[in-house]
């Protein structure tokens, strides 16, 4: 190396000292918090389906021992006054560690909602943050004889959170700069957060500055030969962060920092996205969360879903002749190959609910894809190596344009078997899964009976049918308090 070369970079003239103004990507995320009045009752009634989905995945969740350990109170046996309630357990957290064991359980399966474009990600993550500060703060208005939020707040906070976290994804990747999406969790909740504690605009500013400027996470625990259980608790990390940050601005005064993104040589255009400014496709609304993408068939990474359904469809013309297969063609998108295409070994469950080729083969050995798949016992079966090897995965371009046309925002994926004998399946091509917003009337009530078994899985009866019942009915549930629906999802 020469001596030129190893001089570091030239940073922007540290002796002005005038103050900029802050960046106008977080004035509009604050204006939009602040300002917006959500008009859509498409965006609401979604919103309730959410809140549902996401909690029965998070109380799914709990069965499993490796999820469980992550919860609780940092110090065993510490309790706090007006502790945030965890759903399906007995525990009083602090509005930190609430957000984030509530984060955590609802990602903890891969199950909840997800949202597809540039970047991707799974907007109700920001869930945790969302319930634990309402829940919180509503509790401490009601000891000093005030009214709390209501669930309606909830629900706007989670059509607010959706739409930042999903209108920067449209045009701008994270993961190709090696960073992971939970930055967009933390930055949404955390201007959603400060809103329901009470705070003003310059707060949510000042907020927002803060959590830009924190180093962001690294894609290496999504992929292999790294991929691990942590992509599970990374958003639940994330939500608690965002609780942090407010609390920081808010409570401690903290000043922000206006030129995070643009500040030349140190901010985080030219620090993490290569000197690339956002781009915006559209304003912030609504859009989002009608646009969602429920998994309501499958635990199952969301570029897979078309695929699994294909191979599910395809159970009963294979499950008897696996050893006659002698290639099996998956067509797909992209983003998948990037993604979830994987051969050699796969480590854990993490490793395999990121795996295309393992998700395929479950189906088409059981005919069913269910989260207990994903553990050791059932992954040592040969005849899934065996499949997988006979797998070809390829492009379809189509498939990959019609990703990120948004008026399609399809999800492909095809699928053929050929068999030694000469003769084949015929070719399986799904576009949009269930979850699909082109699909709704099919997939809302696979949604509702997926929310009610593992509710019932979990509760008494008499409580499972109480929340039920509550989360049945749009206008008792935005009409009610916080702390009651919140009341509802504890155990002993």
């Amino acid at each position: 190396m020469n001596a030129a070369a190893a001089q570091p970079a030239q940073k922007e003239n540290t002796d002005n000292t005038e103050r900029p103004s802050f960046d106008q990507v977080l004035i509009d995320i604050a204006d939009y918090v602040m300002d917006y009045d959500i008009k859509s009752d498409e965006a609401y009634k979604t919103a309730r389906y959410c809140l549902m989905d996401t909690l029965a995945c998070g109380i799914l969740a709990l069965k499993f021992k490796a999820c469980t350990a992550m919860l609780g109170p940092q110090v065993e046996g510490m309790t706090v006054p007006h502790g945030v309630r965890v759903p399906g357990t007995s525990y009083l957290l602090d509005p930190i560690k609430g957000a984030f064991d509530i984060g955590c359980m609802v990602r903890w399966l891969d199950y909840n909602d997800t949202w597809l474009a540039a970047e991707w990600g799974h907007p109700s993550d920001n869930l945790g943050a969302i319930l634990a500060i309402a829940d919180f703060i509503s509790q401490k208005k009601e000891a000093d004889g005030q009214p709390g939020l209501k669930m309606k707040d909830v629900l706007s906070a989670m059509i607010k959170a959706h739409e930042i976290q999903g209108v920067i994804a449209l045009e701008n990747s994270f993961n190709r700069v090696g960073l992971d999406h939970v930055v967009l969790v933390k930055v949404a909740s955390t201007a959603l957060a400060m809103k329901l504690m009470g705070g003003t605009k310059s707060q949510i500013i000042d907020a927002l500055s803060h959590a830009w400027v924190d180093g962001q996470s690294l894609r290496t625990y999504r992929h292999a030969p790294n991929a691990g259980p942590r992509k599970s608790w990374a958003a639940g990390d994330a939500t608690s962060r965002a609780v942090r940050l407010c609390q920081i601005v808010k409570d401690g005064g903290q000043m922000g920092i206006p030129s995070v993104l643009t500040a030349k040589g140190w901010g985080f255009y030219d620090v993490l996205f290569k000197g690339n400014e956002f781009k915006f496709q559209r304003d912030y609304g609504s859009y989002v969360m009608e646009q969602i993408l429920f998994k309501i068939s499958y635990p199952a990474e969301f570029h897979s879903q078309t695929a699994v359904e294909a191979a599910h469809i395809l159970h009963s013309h294979a499950k008897d002749r696996l050893e006659d297969i002698e290639k099996i063609e998956l067509t797909t998108h992209e983003a998948a190959i990037r993604i979830i295409s994987k051969t050699g070994p796969l480590h854990n469950p993490a490793d395999r609910d990121h795996c295309l080729q393992y998700m395929v083969a479950i189906p088409l050995i059981h005919g069913s894809l269910i989260a207990e798949h994903y553990e050791d016992d059932v992954a040592a079966d040969p005849r899934i190596q065996m499949l997988r090897d006979k797998m070809v995965v390829s492009e379809n371009e189509q498939y990959s344009k019609d990703y990120h046309d948004p008026n399609k925002r399809s999800i492909a994926n095809a699928m053929q078997i050929f068999f030694k004998d000469g003769t084949s399946t015929d070719k399986i091509e799904i576009e949009y899964p269930v979850g699909h917003r082109k699909r709704r009337d099919e997939g809302i009530p696979l949604l509702q009976a997926k929310f009610e078994a593992y509710i019932k899985g979990h509760f008494e009866p008499e409580q499972a049918q109480k929340i039920i019942n509550i989360c049945d009915d749009q206008k008792e549930l935005e009409d009610m308090f916080v702390t009651d629906f919140m009341t509802a999802w504890v155990t002993k």
